[in-house]
C-alpha cells in the first residue's frame, strides 16, 4: 500500500482537543479554544498499518516535507488575514467540513459524525495553524524513523516499529519543550490510547 494512503494525522496536545472542537462547534466554547500558554502537538504517522518499506522512505520524507510546507503556508495565511481567525468564520468553516463528513458517511449516528469531525485531519491541521497564528507562536517539526525495534518502548512496538513519525510543536525547537525529548509526550499519549 502506498505510504500516502497509509498515513494518519492527529493532535495529542492538548489531550482533550476532540472535546474542545466538539464544544466549539456546539457553541459551548469560543475561539481560541487552545490557550496561549498551552503547547499544541501534532503528529503524522506514515505507514500506520503496514510500516514504511525502505523503498518508500524517500516518498514518506517528501510527504512530510509537503506537510510542513502546507502548515507553514496555512499559519502565514491566518497571520496575514486576522479576519479568518474570527470565531464565527472559524465555526462556519468547521461546520461546512462537518456537513461534508455527514454526507460522506450516510447512515451513521451523530455521535460517530462528531467523533470523525473532532479527529478530521483538515480541521486538526487548521487548529494547529490557527493556534500558531493567533498566539504568534513559533513552531517546528521533526521527523523520525522508520523506527527500529530498539527505538520505541516495548508497549508501542506494534504501533510504531517500521513506521515514520512527523511531530510538530508550537514552540521554537525541541529545547523549548518542557520534556526530555520531543518523543516523550507523544509516547506517553500513545501509550494511553
Amino acid at each position: 500500500m502506498p505510504v500516502v494512503a497509509d498515513s494518519y494525522m492527529g493532535i495529542f496536545m492538548p489531550a482533550d482537543i476532540s472535546g474542545r472542537i466538539t464544544k466549539f462547534l456546539a457553541g459551548e466554547a469560543t475561539f481560541p479554544f487552545i490557550e496561549k500558554s498551552e503547547i499544541i502537538g501534532a503528529f503524522f504517522i506514515f505507514g500506520k498499518d503496514y510500516g514504511v518499506p525502505e523503498s518508500e522512505v524517500k516518498e514518506a520524507k517528501d510527504l512530510a516535507r509537503r506537510t510542513v510546507e502546507q502548515a507553514a503556508k496555512d499559519a502565514r495565511m491566518y497571520a496575514s488575514m486576522p479576519g479568518r481567525l474570527d470565531p464565527a468564520f472559524t465555526r462556519e468553516n468547521y461546520t461546512k467540513r462537518m456537513l461534508q463528513i455527514a454526507v460522506d458517511t450516510k447512515g451513521v449516528g451523530q455521535d460517530e459524525i462528531n467523533k470523525r469531525v473532532a479527529g478530521d485531519p483538515a480541521i486538526l491541521s487548521d487548529c494547529f495553524a490557527q493556534h500558531v497564528a493567533h498566539h504568534r507562536h513559533d513552531y517546528y517539526f521533526e521527523i523520525f524513523g522508520p523506527f527500529r525495534r530498539d527505538q520505541v518502548p516495548f508497549q508501542l512496538r506494534k504501533k510504531l516499529e517500521g513506521r515514520m513519525l512527523l511531530l510538530g510543536y508550537s514552540v521554537r525547537n525541541a529545547k523549548a519543550l518542557p520534556f526530555a525529548s520531543s518523543l516523550e509526550p507523544f509516547f506517553a499519549w500513545l501509550s494511553k490510547v
